[in-house]
């Protein structure tokens, strides 16, 4: 898939704050229960940190215990990619802004329902935006 936004590694880290970087373009991961949108209870819809794209809204949002936000489904209307992930010795699922190809955080299927999946996503690769908010 071809996207829609294309940068080098260089010009991405001139960009990004050094944790949004090494998480976003570098496949890291932030320490369970230190990302600032773990506990967030705002009304709005999460960007990707590194396009600003829609990912991700509240109201799909919900406490999954495991130390990262996690939502049931991507915000209504959005794609997000997902790929095989076999690093760390476990295979999983992770999941890309598919503008930018930014690692946001894997998804799981053991989520609530209607969608019975667990987007456990990084906030070093997210930003919010209030709901209203231009």
């Amino acid at each position: 898939m071809s996207r829609k936004i294309e940068k080098t590694s260089a010009e991405w880290a001139a960009l990004l704050p050094p944790e949004v970087f090494q998480v976003a373009r570098n496949k890291g991961t932030e320490r369970a229960f230190t990302g600032v949108y773990n506990e967030h209870k705002g009304d709005g819809q999460y960007l990707c940190a590194c396009c600003e794209d829609p990912l991700f809204d509240s109201a799909h949002k919900y406490d999954s215990g495991s130390g990262w936000p996690s939502f049931y489904q991507p915000a209504d209307g959005v794609d997000v990619e997902e790929e095989r992930d076999s690093s760390h010795g476990m295979v999983r699922v992770e999941v890309l802004c598919q503008s930018c190809g930014a690692h946001l955080g894997h998804v799981f299927p053991d989520g609530p329902q209607p969608t019975g999946n667990r987007y456990c996503i990084n906030s070093a690769s997210l930003k919010f935006k209030e709901r209203g908010e231009s």
